[in-house]
């Protein structure tokens, strides 16, 4: 399943190719991801009754009250976990537009039409921000599932099984496996075949046993 195109043969030269299935979840991911965030530090502004609420804001009222971490009960008790998470979310989208930036403003296209490849130390930074971004992006969402785990479920206990799979369980469930998938697993591969052909080349001064 991997999507980018990367060579291990030392003639022709490592490179990274993001794939379209990854360049479309960096476009879906980070405008989703920048208003959720804005959200969050701009409570109780953007919450119901709140200035900035209308229109930008009108889908959390229903998910207020989906995931009460979202909602006025845990503003109200002064939790600030979603907060946090928030902060951290802005480093992780920061990493994800770095690793844009360097693939599309380095990246070369061997062909007419073809996607751009990133090489050298532009290509290896873009590799390593989104192989660490992606990683963020999964273990936090995985400790946001823990946390509710281990809090009894206080925050989404209410819920319908429809509404607790339909408006929690899918759209957070993404935010693991598309970058587990996507990004942590081939960029590992990525990575991983990167040293491994670099430990293969012996410098000329050396010499073999």
């Amino acid at each position: 399943m991997s999507g980018r195109s990367s060579s291990t043969t030392p003639a022709a030269g490592w490179s990274h190719m993001p794939s379209a299935l990854t360049l479309l979840w960096m476009a879906i991911s980070l405008p989703l991801v920048t208003w959720d965030t804005a959200y969050v530090l701009l409570r109780p502004h953007s919450m119901p009754g709140g200035s900035l609420h209308w229109p930008l804001w009108v889908p959390y009222e229903l998910y207020g009250e989906i995931d009460h971490m979202y909602g006025f009960k845990q503003w109200n008790l002064h939790n600030g976990f979603t907060a946090a998470q928030s902060i951290m979310n802005v480093v992780e989208s920061l990493m994800y537009v770095a690793y844009l930036g360097l693939w599309y403003f380095y990246g070369e296209a061997n062909a007419q039409g073809a996607r751009k490849a990133v090489r050298g130390r532009a290509g290896a930074l873009a590799v390593l921000l989104g192989f660490s971004g992606a990683v963020m992006t999964v273990s936090k969402t995985v400790l946001y599932w823990l946390n509710e785990y281990y809090s009894g479920f206080d925050n989404i206990g209410h819920n319908t099984p429809l509404n607790l799979i339909f408006l929690w369980i899918i759209p957070n469930g993404a935010w693991i496996l598309a970058p587990s998938i996507l990004m942590v697993y081939d960029m590992g591969l990525e990575i991983v075949a990167g040293l491994a052909q670099a430990s293969s080349v012996v410098p000329h001064n050396v010499k073999k046993d």
